[in-house]
Order: structure tokens, then sequence, then C-alpha cells
């Protein structure tokens, strides 16, 4: 009898541990990988007496045609009424993934706006064992593979279709609000396509330019701008200056465990800045780092568990 009762509690066991893991797939699949949120932060590092710069991040929108909620979700955004929208890539998640990145991004058409690329603006999604990525990142050992996402379509409409800049591997400034905004970026550092090297001579290039036009350069606030925030580029970003750094890429972990977080990060960050708002410190210098959780999922990986889609409207403030 008493073996018969063991059975049964540890029959009853598994199946509660199958419901409960059946229900939580359900909620994540179904139901919170549409709990689209506008997260808000304030950061101060604009010079003292600046007017507040209302910034959106935008990342990993992984975009297929037939999501019209995410692409309506989306669209609305410009009712946060930006100064500025960072993009922080992987952008288009199906080879005819541009047309839902074209309506939900369309409403931005004349607000200033700068973007980098991810790998998935490259390469289409494939299916893959996501234990993998409990061991390395998922450019280790992935195959190599020939573009087939319609990047430069995607390329042009951001530049010509709504006026944004493009800073991978490359820097650009502007004035927003009274405040004059130096911003530089790389192109996605998860499969190599980064130019840290070309980040000096760009910021330096760009301030001589300023200066010989006689900008006022001692009160510029620097932003550096990634796809993937992996150590070398952070670093890199702060020893150039950088007082703020926008990426995307972890999706915040997508699948986390309450009160622990993330259990992957999908490159070498710590994975408790998987997302969010923290501070990056390297050699006695230190900036801001805001990682986006993201707004998608790959197609074939489609669910979030504590992790909801965001998007984030990070307000500069003067120090």
């Amino acid at each position: 009898m008493a073996a018969n009762r063991l059975v049964r509690g540890v029959g009853s066991a598994v199946l509660a541990t199958a419901v409960a893991g059946a229900a939580a797939f359900a909620w994540g699949s179904l139901v919170e990988r549409r709990l689209f949120t506008v997260r808000r932060y304030e950061v101060a590092v604009l010079p003292p007496g600046a007017e507040p710069i209302r910034v959106l991040h935008l990342s990993d929108l992984h975009m297929a045609p037939w999501q019209r909620d995410k692409q309506e979700w989306v669209a609305g955004l410009i009712a946060e009424r930006p100064d500025l929208v960072v993009d922080t890539g992987d952008n288009l998640g199906h080879v005819d993934g541009i047309g839902g990145i074209e309506k939900a991004l369309t409403p931005f058409a004349g607000t200033p706006g700068m973007f980098v690329n991810g790998s998935n603006d490259y390469f289409s999604p494939l299916r893959k064992n996501w234990l993998r990525y409990f061991t390395a990142p998922s450019s280790v050992g992935a195959p190599a593979r020939t573009p087939d996402l319609d990047i430069e379509r995607m390329n042009r409409f951001f530049a010509a279709g709504l006026g944004w800049t493009d800073l991978n591997n490359a820097a650009t400034s502007l004035t927003v609000r009274g405040t004059r905004l130096v911003l530089f970026g790389v192109d996605d550092p998860h499969i190599g396509l980064d130019r840290l090297d070309r980040v000096p001579v760009l910021l330096d290039e760009l301030e001589e330019s300023l200066a010989e036009d006689d900008h006022d350069v001692s009160d510029l606030v620097r932003i550096g701008v990634a796809h993937a925030p992996y150590k070398r580029v952070l670093n890199s970003f702060v020893t150039n200056g950088a007082e703020l750094i926008l990426a995307g890429h972890t999706h915040g972990g997508q699948v986390c465990v309450p009160g622990i977080g993330a259990l992957v990060a999908n490159c070498d960050i710590p994975r408790r800045q998987a997302s969010g708002l923290s501070s990056w410190r390297h050699a006695r210098r230190s900036a801001k780092l805001h990682v986006s959780a993201g707004i998608g999922t790959s197609i074939y990986a489609p669910v979030r568990f504590a992790c909801r889609p965001e998007a984030a409207m990070i307000t500069l403030v003067a120090r």
C-alpha cells in the first residue's frame, strides 16, 4: 500500500508539473507575447539647463507579414511624440516582412531617427535547438549563409522614406531641443560586422567638422548605438565617451524565471543586464546602458514568459 501511495504521489506530481508547463507555454505563446508595453526611463545626461529630450527606443521587431497587431501597436507609438527614434535592428523576421515594417514605421516619417542593423535584417530565421543558447551565443558554430532578406529596401525606406540616419559603422550629429547630440554606431557585432577600430576616427572627424563650423563642442552628448551588446562593444563605446548606450538583441532572455530573470542573453553581457536600464563601467568611466527586451520573437519561437514585448521611452534630462 505504501508503494501504491508513493506511485500515486509521483504520478500526481508529474501530472501537476505537466499541466503547469502547458499552462505557462499557452500563456507565453498565446497571451504574453502580444502584451506590448512601453517602458519609461529618465536619464540625466544633458548639460545643465537643457530641455528634456524624448527618445523612443525600438528593437527586435522580427516582423512577419501577418503580424498586424504588432504593426498597429508600433504605428500607434507616434502618439508618444518622440523627439528622436533609435532603432537597434532585427526589424525583419520573414522574407516578406518588409511590408509590415513599412506599415508600422511610416507614421514616423519626418521624426528624426537613427538605425543600425541586426543579423536578422540580413538572414531569415531558421529552426534551431534552443538549448544551444545555454552554451554559447547562437552565432558560434552557425553555418555560413548568404543574406536572403531585402535589407537594401529596408535601409532605403529608413533613409529616404523616413529621413532616418544610418549608423552602421558611422557617426552623425544633430541638434534636438537646443542640445547637440553626437550619435555613433556599429553594424551587428553578433555576426562580426562591427568596425570598432573606426569609431575614434569617425568621432574625431565629426567633431573637427563641427568645430570648423563654429559649433560649441564642449557640451556634446555622445550616444552609442549597436544591435548586440557584446562587452567589447560596450567597452569601446565607453572609452570613446558615450554617456548613453542603446542596444537590443537579447530579447531580455525572452523566457525568464520570475524573481530570477533572464536565463540566457545570447551574447557575453551579464544576464542581469540583459534588459532595462543599468550602468556599464570600463576603465574608470561609465555610461548608462539601455538594453531593449524587444518587440518580437523568431517565428520559430513565438513565446515570451515573464518578459513582455516592449518599446522604451527614454527621457533625457539635465545632469
